[in-house]
């Protein structure tokens, strides 16, 4: 089932990375479909980065891989909180009962 994933971070002034090399990597991973990064209006060291996976276990790959830890702990030097994950499958769960 295709998974969205929103991921969530607070920049420091003056200290916003590129974050084009971690998309350059995850869209070269099995199961990226695709992502894109939105600022937030007025607050423009807030950011989210929404990316489409093919399914929570391509994303999960991804996440816990030795390569995507160490881009990650790079970002988090520029960071003023951890970066917070919401993992989202696209559709809905609600039963009818």
């Amino acid at each position: 089932m295709i998974a969205k994933i929103l991921i969530k971070r607070r920049f420091k002034e003056g200290k916003t990375p590129q974050l084009n090399d971690l998309r350059a990597r995850a869209m070269g991973q099995p199961g990226y479909i695709s992502g894109e990064t939105l600022s937030k209006k007025g607050f423009p060291l807030n950011l989210i980065v929404i990316s489409t996976w093919q399914s929570l276990e391509h994303w999960y790959e991804w996440r816990d891989s030795q390569e995507r830890r160490q881009l990650e702990s790079i970002l988090e030097l520029y960071q003023t909180r951890p970066t917070d994950y919401e993992e989202f499958l696209l559709g809905t769960a609600l039963s009818s009962e």
